[in-house]
Formats: C-alpha cells, sequence, structure tokens
C-alpha cells in the first residue's frame, strides 16, 4: 500500500456494501480504507479502460528509446 498522504471525505453508501467491505478487510486483515482506496482505483482503472493505461505508454516509450534501430531494422 502506498504511504502517501490522505484526505478525509465524507459520502454515504448501501449498508450492504459498506458491511462487505468491513468483512473483507477483516478477513485480508488490512484496514478498511485501504480496502476501500484499492477498490476505488480499480473501479477508475475500468472506467479508462478505453485510454492506454500510464505505466504501459511509459514502458512503451522506454522500449522505443532503447530499440528504436532494431525496430526500424524489422520493419524493413
Amino acid at each position: 500500500m502506498n504511504t502517501l498522504s490522505r484526505e478525509k471525505f465524507s459520502s454515504q453508501a448501501s449498508p450492504d456494501v459498506l458491511a462487505a467491505l468491513r468483512q473483507l478487510a477483516a478477513s485480508q486483515g488490512r484496514q478498511f480504507q485501504a480496502v476501500l482506496d484499492d477498490a476505488m482505483r480499480d473501479y477508475l482503472e475500468r472506467q479508462q479502460r478505453d485510454r492506454p493505461r500510464q505505466h504501459v505508454m511509459s514502458a512503451f516509450a522506454s522500449s522505443l528509446d532503447e530499440f528504436d534501430a532494431l525496430y526500424k531494422d524489422l520493419a524493413k
């Protein structure tokens, strides 16, 4: 888990969703906020699926920098 700073917020959710998240956190020996953070990150990633993920694009750019000449030779 990241040790980045945290920001408090307030929201509402259905009791069954909160209970399931709390139960999941307890069964994994994790804090509720860590499970909630993972769930929100997963949701954001699924919403952005049409766009390439940043770490994938970074790896692609590094690959182009490192193997540009090889890629040009292979394309011939």
